[in-house]
């Protein structure tokens, strides 16, 4: 356990952010499930609403560092990728 009043106040921040990062990093994945079940049902409208929605998401997810700027391009990039094959 930490003795100093300074890394106190640093576990209790740490263990703020990781449940921030938690949280929208299983909004995250929930958003890209979303997409990729659209698809697997072959509903073509839905599947490019659930996209649209789930751009912004990785986008920020990026730019808060919950995930790396080129995971977040892969993800987009496959995710329009398999959506455009129903149409």
């Amino acid at each position: 356990m930490a003795h100093h009043k300074s890394a106190l106040k640093r576990i209790k921040q740490n263990k703020k952010r990781q449940l921030k990062n938690k949280h929208y990093r299983s909004t995250l994945r929930t958003f890209i499930k979303r997409v990729r079940e659209a698809v697997e049902a072959k509903d073509q409208a839905l599947a490019k609403e659930a996209l649209q929605a789930a751009i912004p998401v990785i986008d920020k997810a990026a730019s808060k560092g919950i995930i790396h700027t080129s995971n977040a391009s892969r993800s987009v990039s496959r995710l329009a990728k398999l959506v455009n094959t129903l149409g």
